[in-house]
């Protein structure tokens, strides 16, 4: 978890009305965030269960943003409401034993003031990590999207630009997709290379249903030289899903920060996940210059 580290204290009152958690969890063997009625492993599901246990009651959680099946995420925000009083360590002890071993909670505090997890979120920032190698990854199978052909990440980032500001991006949404509007404010994207690795990192105030898979997807087509840079902002004007190409694979992509505003009291986010963390200022989140990182030096760092 890259979480600014908090000591489990014992001598602090959390609950009795809305309790804030942080976890992470690996998203292999869940059908995605939402709880499923055909009783299928979801994220929501098993948190609901451990938190139970906890409060004594049935909670309902609500997260910052759902992911979906085979979605990762080392930063994820959820609250519930609770007449239940406990300290952090009887929060976060208590949830974890109650928890199978791919959710890990961090970190519980109280909401203050009108704090929602999703409503009160300013911001969501996912990375989307891609092995970029002519063998498939054997240890790392279902942590990293994986390609064999050769990607030129200074050209997806270039091309990445187009899609910076507010925009309609109906060529992005997934075809079953139920947000009210396809439009969104996309912050910042970058794409950078650390040997081996691409990373696509990515911030928006919201995303929309399969939109950083899609971008990923026709960004990767620039990469490999199948579409020219221009194309993607020729995409995101056609506002045509049928014009962005494949989706790209979920197992690269990571939930790895949530902003919200400062009096809200939710610890800050040192992005991961946790093996290409590294590669990225501890500070501001920026690349170290990854792209001049020659892949002989990552290994003798690792």
């Amino acid at each position: 978890m890259f979480l600014t580290p908090q000591p489990l204290t014992t001598d602090n009152t959390i609950g009795n009305g809305r309790v804030a958690i942080i976890f992470e969890y690996d998203g292999q063997a869940f059908h995605g965030w939402q709880f499923q009625k055909s009783g299928v492993r979801s994220v929501e599901g098993e948190l609901s269960r451990a938190a139970a246990r906890v409060a004594d009651h049935p909670v309902d959680l609500v997260c910052a943003g759902r992911t979906d099946a085979g979605v990762h995420a080392s930063f994820q925000v959820a609250h519930f409401d609770t007449p239940s009083v406990r300290n952090l360590r009887s929060w976060v002890m208590g949830m974890n034993t109650a928890l199978p071993d791919d959710i890990s909670v961090h970190w519980a505090g109280n909401g203050v003031a009108d704090f929602h997890a999703r409503f009160s979120a300013t911001y969501r920032r996912y990375r989307y990590v891609i092995y970029n190698h002519p063998v498939r990854p054997g240890i790392q199978r279902g942590q990293v999207s994986w390609t064999f052909r050769p990607l030129d990440a200074d050209r997806m980032h270039r091309a990445a630009q187009a899609l910076v500001g507010e925009h309609d991006f109906s060529s992005f949404r997934a075809a079953g997709c139920q947000s009210r509007t396809p439009v969104r404010f996309l912050e910042r994207i970058s794409v950078t290379r650390c040997g081996d690795y691409v990373v696509i990192d990515v911030q928006a105030n919201a995303f929309l249903h399969h939109m950083v898979r899609n971008i990923a997807g026709a960004l990767m087509a620039v990469g490999n030289g199948q579409q020219p840079p221009e194309w993607i902002s020729g995409i995101l004007e056609a506002r045509d899903r049928t014009c962005a190409g494949v989706t790209a694979p979920p197992y690269g992509l990571y939930l790895v920060d949530v902003g919200y505003p400062e009096h809200l009291g939710i610890p800050e986010a040192l992005c991961g996940p946790a093996f290409v963390a590294p590669w990225f200022d501890r500070k501001c989140n920026e690349p170290i210059a990854p792209t001049h990182i020659h892949p002989k030096q990552v290994r003798a760092e690792s």
